[in-house]
């Protein structure tokens, strides 16, 4: 297994290998001898597959196990569902001392992630990624939250895990449209800061793997590596996402507005794939990225099966973006893909942004 130190405060290992999960409760009590008690949070599919196993992981290692287990979907992402895991957790007796375990996919971790860093004040989590959206993004950075009717992630605390712990082999089984969802945040790593990593997605599209990507553990394992190390150069830089970290939105701004129009029907990466393709558009109209990079970044997106528009209007994307986290003051954070692997920020007015996704429109 391969650890990648993320040197936050505090810090933290992601470790990430083939079977890692059966090695989650001797892993738990390595890095925190101290815990007794662990929740483990996951949703209905996830739990079905491998709540067991986790259970027999962290019994040998004799931690005592309770549960929460959700529905799966967006939809549970809310405060009732918060509000379980403390109650659990309460009638359970646990202390500072324990931990919550996540098993499952980004709502399950983010939602196990703000359970941990809201009761008691603060008690540590330890992520058990299911996904390969979560295992490259979701799982690693602190962030945690849950979704308002107003918009995604609205409320939410960061908090660093004590552990990531990422078994690759799960992906072998994930079902074919959530691995494909994943890889939105995968290209999104590649457009804003790796140049190496677009050249392997390009060699991966071009020599026709992409279809069996799933199949090939020494190359997952090697893609999970990557962006997990990407993300963690950029969230060490800047924990609180005053900065760089912003970057790790490219897409997004429009996407999370598409995602909650749909009322969470659409999947998250989906939705960030549309999102980097409207502004991909919008960038080459303006004059902010060549028409032949902004190309090659359509056609990645494509290749590895995922959209590059939406019928969203700039009026409702800047509408859904006033309530989203990454308005700042009176001004709008947009992602910006100046040449593949660099990226910036550029704040905009909601005016600005309108026109600057109205140009993209109609190029």
């Amino acid at each position: 297994m391969k650890g990648i130190f993320v040197g936050t405060k505090p810090s933290y290992k992601v470790i990430i290998g083939r079977d890692a999960i059966t090695q989650v409760g001797s892993l738990i009590k390595r890095a925190a001898p101290e815990v007794e008690k662990v929740l483990i949070v996951s949703d209905s599919t996830v739990a079905a597959l491998y709540l067991e196993k986790l259970k027999k992981s962290l019994t040998v290692s004799k931690l005592e196990t309770s549960e929460y287990v959700f529905e799966a979907g967006e939809q549970s992402k809310n405060i009732d569902s918060i509000s379980g895991m403390w109650g659990v957790m309460a009638e359970a007796g646990f202390t500072r001392t324990d931990a919550v375990v996540t098993l499952g996919g980004g709502v399950a971790t983010d939602m196990g992630g703000f359970a941990a860093a809201t009761f008691l004040r603060g008690i540590k989590v330890f992520h058990v990624p299911t996904s390969l959206l979560a295992m490259v993004d979701a799982a690693v950075g602190g962030k945690t939250g849950i979704d308002l009717k107003e918009g995604k992630n609205l409320a939410g605390a960061f908090w660093q895990p004590s552990m990531v712990i990422e078994d690759t082999a799960l992906l072998e089984s994930l079902p074919p449209e959530l691995f494909t969802e994943g890889m939105g945040e995968v290209l999104k790593h590649a457009f804003i800061m790796d140049t190496e990593l677009f050249a392997l997605l390009k060699d991966i599209a071009e020599s026709g793997k992409a279809a069996d990507l799933q199949k090939d553990p020494e190359l997952l394992e090697k893609l999970v590596s990557m962006n997990v190390s990407d993300k963690v150069e950029v969230i060490t830089d800047d924990t609180l996402d005053n900065g760089r970290r912003q970057t790790l939105n490219f897409g997004h701004t429009v996407g999370h507005v598409i995602e909650r129009n749909s009322n969470f029907s659409l999947a998250h990466g989906v939705c960030v794939a549309k999102g980097m393709g409207i502004i991909i558009d919008a960038s080459v109209a303006c004059g902010r990225l060549d028409a032949e990079e902004g190309e090659k970044m359509k056609d990645l997106i494509k290749a590895f099966g995922l959209p590059v528009t939406d019928d969203i209007t700039p009026e409702e994307a800047v509408s859904g973006a006033m309530n989203d986290k990454k308005k700042r003051g009176g001004t709008i954070s947009v992602i910006v893909v100046t040449k593949i692997g660099t990226s910036e920020i550029v704040k905009m007015t909601p005016e600005e942004y309108q026109e600057f996704l109205q140009k993209g429109r109609t190029a």
